[in-house]
């Protein structure tokens, strides 16, 4: 007995130490800010914040830029440069036969338009077209697949706070359940029902919920802290979330194969079609670097004229009737020795489509590992969350069961204590199976290439 009386003190500070924490706690949260957020919201605000994706975004626009240049170079291409200079000391003039030498200042203007268009360059202008029109769709597909990978993310976020708010709830009403206990525990000590122990015992129970309540309640805020700032919130916002519904009823993919799951996947995943046009742009980039091999014609027109003062004539008359000349013709350039260079150019360009070939492999072994374990892990947590949903029950008539044993004096503080805790930890492992079968769901969409906001 006066072990018992020395631990009540005890109990009762560590009561009152967990009750401080908690209103300490409670006035914080009341300070901050909080912004109502569903998830179609939180993947909308996620999608305009998030670095990667905005950077993906923005590499796009230099893709898009790229493919109209490469379909541009099959126009000529047209300059026109002019200059004004002056040159003073010995000038050289031409008169009938004679070579006359003068040092005079000459002020001097030159015109020149060129022009100039690719006959044959071995299918360098084709090749080079093509793969920047594939370059343009992977980064398009890349894109897409990047916004999956924020709802992923958002997603598994946005469940977790939920789970964590669910934990907690239970961890409360626990709490509530177990204060009204102790209520009657005291009230069958002072009726002589029960011995004074049942009472410190079931005190220290309460104290020990109130911290497991309160660790439950950072586990939520810490968790909800991370999605804010995944959401990129402003300073001292915290999102406030609407439940996601739980619809009933399994995925129409459950009942398929994994070879049709797998099919799909090729079909659906933006990242798989981003490796495949990365792997045809590669090779089209290989062409273009073995056409530096091949003979070049080009066809050219130049036009230039030019004004001197040593001529008296105006500047209109020297520039359009007495110096203007006009170049036509067609080049031929025949590549023989280029110090190695271009077959250089083609073992880098050989060497990256070989490589794009190994990347393109390894996903498609990563997409079927990915696709079998999703399939799994779901038909697992469906097993799970109807194990659960029996445990619950079990546990709930158990401790009706067992409450009323021990208000009649049958059974002893222990098998109440051990009842409770067994409903409390099936609730939790309902509660937790019940958003893991939904985020399963969630991961099997998404390995698949078919999550969307809806």
């Amino acid at each position: 007995m006066e072990k018992l009386t020395k631990t009540l003190p005890y109990n009762m500070n560590k009561i009152l130490i967990t009750a401080l924490i908690l209103m300490a706690f409670i006035s914080e949260l009341k300070a901050q800010d909080t912004l109502k957020i569903n998830f179609r919201e939180a993947v909308q605000l996620g999608l305009k914040q998030n670095l990667s994706f905005n950077q993906l975004n923005n590499q796009q626009q230099v893709l898009k830029t790229e493919k109209q240049a490469a379909q541009m170079a099959h126009l000529p291409n047209l300059n026109i440069s002019n200059s004004g200079f002056r040159q003073t000391g010995q000038q050289y003039q031409q008169v009938e036969d004679q070579l006359i030498v003068t040092n005079v200042s000459n002020n001097i203007i030159t015109s020149n338009l060129n022009t100039a268009m690719p006959i044959y360059n071995g299918g360098r202008r084709i090749n080079n077209t093509q793969a920047t029109r594939f370059f343009e769709e992977a980064g398009e597909n890349s894109i897409q697949r990047a916004s999956q990978e924020v709802m992923f993310n958002i997603g598994r976020q946005y469940l977790q706070v939920l789970l964590d708010e669910e934990l907690y709830r239970i961890a409360l009403e626990n709490l509530e359940n177990q204060k009204k206990q102790l209520e009657q525990i005291e009230g069958f000590v002072q009726a002589g029902l029960r011995t004074l122990s049942d009472q410190y015992n079931q005190q220290s129970e309460v104290a020990r919920l109130e911290t497991v309540a309160l660790n439950a309640k950072i586990q939520w805020e810490t968790d909800a802290w991370t999605l804010a700032e995944t959401l990129q919130l402003g300073p001292n916002i915290i999102p406030d979330l609407e439940a996601v519904s739980f619809v009933p009823g399994q995925s129409e993919y459950l009942s398929m194969s994994l070879d049709d799951l797998y099919n799909i996947a090729l079909q659906q995943r933006k990242d798989f079609k981003q490796q495949e046009l990365l792997e045809a742009g590669n090779k089209k980039l290989l062409a273009v670097s073995r056409s530096f091999m091949y003979p070049q014609v080009n066809a050219f027109f130049n036009y230039s004229t030019f004004f001197t003062s040593l001529d008296d004539r105006s500047i209109s008359q020297q520039l359009w009737q007495v110096y203007p000349q006009q170049t036509i013709g067609v080049s031929l350039n025949i590549p023989i020795f280029n110090n190695f260079n271009n077959k250089l150019t083609v073992t880098r360009s050989k060497v990256d489509y070989h490589n794009q070939q190994l990347e393109k492999s390894a996903l498609e072994r990563r997409i079927s590992q990915e696709i079998k374990l999703a399939y799994e892990n779901y038909k697992a947590s469906i097993k799970r969350e109807e194990a659960t949903k029996l445990q619950v029950a079990a546990a709930e008539e158990a401790q009706k069961a067992i409450s009323e044993r021990f208000r009649l004096g049958v059974s002893n503080f222990v098998d109440l204590a051990t009842a409770n805790q067994q409903l409390v930890t099936g609730q939790s492992d309902y509660a937790q199976a019940l958003y893991m079968l939904f985020f399963q769901e969630v991961i099997l969409n998404y390995q698949l290439g078919v999550l969307a906001v809806e």
